[in-house]
């Protein structure tokens, strides 16, 4: 299986931090965030990765190279300097990810999800993890429908983690260019081809500098030093 580390995104609410680094590269305890996406695929046996690229995009392409120091294979989408947005930048890297489901990620993100629940998994066209709703997301994205189902309305609605699970025939009828995924989504949801899952455990969307340094201070605890 492979996987997709989405990290074309300017990275504004970083800023000034992303004027002159990409949001992947920037460091918590020490570490780039895209290098522990990076080591936790390559620990459940994802090594085939490929890496979208736009503001700043070298500085990533030569850190990070063919992946071979991670034991890892990565391969790069290269969306120009202003990025396609997640469905296009998803659809335009499809010669790279081939025809079997494969999995997403956002780049600016820290979690300890095990992937390997997504190896060989049931598939219609998606399945989302979502979490709970952290305080600057306070309404949530998605509800589940049946413990399942994936809906855009319902009672309790959780946030989507940035992780998913996607059949290349999601994007078969989108035209190639710049092109947002929630509408791609919550059109199939209409259909009921979306599953998903609540994840429990540690998230954390690494949006702003606050919160990098809340990262940086959750990794300097003992337990994982």
């Amino acid at each position: 299986m492979k996987a997709m580390i989405l990290a074309a995104g300017r990275g504004e609410r970083m800023r000034p931090l992303t004027d002159r680094t990409p949001k992947p590269l920037l460091k918590a305890a020490g570490k780039p965030l895209v290098e522990y996406t990076i080591e936790s695929l390559v620990k459940a046996g994802i090594t085939d990765i490929v890496i979208n690229l736009a503001h700043l995009g070298k500085q990533l392409k030569t850190y990070l190279g063919d992946g071979s120091q991670y034991q890892a294979h990565i391969q790069y989408s290269d969306e120009g300097e202003i990025g396609l947005e997640t469905a296009g930048g998803i659809k335009n890297a499809l010669p790279l990810l081939g025809s079997a489901p494969f999995i997403v990620v956002n780049g600016d993100i820290y979690c300890d999800y095990p992937w390997h629940n997504l190896v060989n998994k049931p598939l219609d066209l998606a399945h989302l993890i979502l979490v709970n709703n952290p305080s600057h997301h306070p309404k949530g994205d998605f509800a589940l429908r049946s413990g399942s189902i994936l809906t855009p309305e319902g009672e309790e609605k959780f946030t989507f983690s940035g992780i998913g699970l996607y059949h290349p025939d999601l994007f078969a009828e989108l035209e190639p260019g710049k092109s947002a995924l929630a509408p791609l989504l919550k059109k199939a949801m209409q259909n009921q081809r979306i599953s998903g899952e609540h994840y429990a455990g540690f998230w954390m969307d690494i949006g702003t500098p606050e919160r990098l340094k809340d990262l940086s201070n959750f990794l300097a605890l003992p337990q994982h030093s």
